[in-house]
């Protein structure tokens, strides 16, 4: 195996015997092999478009088949073979489709027209040969963009599946995913043709993020700030962890009248700021923080747990019976609950012990979405004009475990008095519960949302930088980023596509990236990696 799409990645060059995250060769090998699987899909999707043929199905499996080889999603083999088939059942199906409406009979020797393996084992053989570092046609720095490009349409895939759970679709959005999975089959294209086709997955993150944001917006009403208890209450308890709040919504109906309290996990804190959430009464707190101490957290939540999307790597065996999986997560041991019935984890929840008294460790604020910030956008620009806030720094980005990423508490904790922090993500939480106090009566610490809350944060730039009468990169306000997974990716893109520069980035560069395309985000973008906080904050501020 050789997978590098993520920070952690062994030695900062590529995990070789088995992922950091604790994915096996195997599972390894076929996920790859489903990526290629699904560029094969993409060219007949793509000849599909030319003659009127559109498929939903194939535009959501696409999606939702892309998600699952995010890092730490699923780890399940067997769960990879039904998609495997499943793709090469529409990818069949779609030639006939094509054909049938006067398109293309023949498609290029490769993912197109290939037979997939019988078994498991066939298709992981498969897989070694479909890996990262299986194309020797390609030179080191278009092999550098091409995985860059299919790290950020896994993070658009993400955005888009969320999206698409809760009714928001765009078929144009669906078109650039196949034709990008497609484009890199192109073993003739220029590096800046390459370049071009990365920005413009940057810009359809954009897309796919607006789409979300609509989505969550429309059913759940625009985030109000909400304070938010870290403690527990007396009695019988659900935890949530993850990123979907439709699951959310649904655990939280199903719990009515039932004695059981609802909390909230890692990216689900902002949750408690959307009107049409926080009005379940038994909707009570958060718990926990998110990557640095999860395993001992649901170690200790004496309740039933429930899983939406990408959450934890290696659960332990001790409390796989109080675990509950949905969407793309299962592992071998645990739950997995299809149909949305949660009936399994409510019945866990009620035979648990439950919380035994009453805690109190503070409170957190949530919802300064952008509705909420450009609400007292008026006080900001002029406490900004008086002198009152000096500097606005975005803090934002994944968490993990890696040593290194205590750089952004210290980051935050430093930042002077008269400057405010902008977060979102799960990389908060490092430094969310800390009390930076309010400049007349602004909050220094403000929680955008979720990782997707880029674009709250990318709407509320912009619409400062038009009540400044300058572009966002002449605003005082400076991005401080860390990243993990492929979502961060896509994000990233996506302030390239904007012409967004001098991000900060860490807490080190990814290793996919090599030194030639370093150089071109350098020239273009004056990208640069974390020093110290010290250093950093001297050459920001001065």
């Amino acid at each position: 195996m050789f997978c590098f799409q993520c920070e952690q990645t062994a030695k900062g060059t590529g995990c070789t015997k088995i992922g950091v995250c604790g994915k096996k060769p195997d599972v390894a090998a076929l996920q790859d092999l489903l990526i290629y699987t699904l560029k094969g899909l993409s060219q007949v999707a793509v000849e599909g478009r030319k003659v009127d043929v559109n498929d939903r199905d194939v535009n959501v499996f696409t999606c939702e088949a892309i998600f699952s080889t995010l890092t730490n999603v699923d780890f399940d083999p067997d769960r990879f073979v039904e998609l495997l088939r499943r793709c090469v059942e529409l990818r069949d199906q779609l030639k006939d489709k094509v054909k049938a409406a006067g398109g293309t009979e023949e498609y290029p020797d490769g993912p197109a027209t290939f037979d997939l393996g019988s078994n498991r084992e066939e298709m992981i053989r498969q897989g070694e040969m479909h890996g990262v570092l299986s194309n020797g046609e390609l030179d080191e720095d278009r092999r550098s963009l091409r995985e860059t490009l299919i790290y950020g349409l896994k993070g658009v895939a993400a955005y888009a599946d969320h999206a698409q759970i809760l009714g928001q679709e765009d078929d144009e959005l669906y078109g650039f995913i196949h034709k990008a999975l497609a484009s890199s089959l192109n073993k003739d294209m220029a590096l800046g043709e390459w370049i071009e086709l990365v920005l413009e997955c940057g810009k359809a993150n954009l897309k796919a993020m607006e789409l979300l944001d609509a989505a969550n917006t429309g059913r759940y009403g625009h985030p109000v700030p909400t304070e938010v208890p870290l403690g527990a209450k007396k009695g019988k308890a659900i935890l949530v962890s993850g990123h979907d709040l439709r699951d959310l919504e649904l655990i939280l109906k199903q719990t009515e009248g039932k004695g059981i309290n609802v909390y909230t996990h890692g990216e689900m804190l902002p949750c408690h700021g959307y009107p049409e959430l926080k009005k379940y009464p038994h909707f009570y707190g958060h718990y926990g923080t998110a990557w640095q101490n999860q395993i001992k957290e649901f170690a200790e939540f004496p309740g039933s747990i429930v899983m939406t999307t990408n959450c934890i790597q290696k659960p332990r065996e001790s409390y796989f019976d109080r675990i509950f999986t949905t969407g793309l997560v299962g592992w071998p041991g645990v739950t997995h609950i299809k149909d949305k019935d949660f009936t399994p984890a409510i019945e866990k929840a009620l035979e648990s012990d439950g919380f035994k008294e009453d805690t109190d460790k503070g409170t957190v604020m949530v919802g300064f979405g952008r509705n909420a910030v450009l609400s007292v956008a008026e006080k900001i620009i002029e406490a900004v004009k008086t002198g009152k806030i000096r500097h606005f720094f975005l803090v934002a980005g994944c968490d993990g475990a890696k040593p290194g990423r205590n750089y952004y508490t210290e980051f935050v904790e430093k930042v002077p008095e008269d400057c405010i922090v902008l977060t979102l993500a799960c990389g908060k939480f490092r430094f969310f519960d800390k009390k930076l106090g309010d400049i007349e009566g602004i909050p220094r610490l403000i929680d955008i949302g979720q990782c997707n809350d880029a674009y709250s944060a990318i709407m509320i730039a912009s619409a400062l930088a038009d009540a400044f009468n300058c572009s966002v990169n002449e605003l005082p306000l400076s991005m401080i980023l860390s990243w993990y997974e492929q979502k961060a990716v896509a994000i990233l893109l996506t302030l390239f596509a904007l012409g967004i520069k001098d991000i900060r980035l860490g807490p080190s560069l990814p290793a996919f990236i090599t030194p030639n395309v370093l150089d071109v985000l350098v020239q273009n973008y004056n990208i640069m990696p974390i020093k110290t906080p010290d250093e950093d904050l001297k050459a920001i501020l001065g």
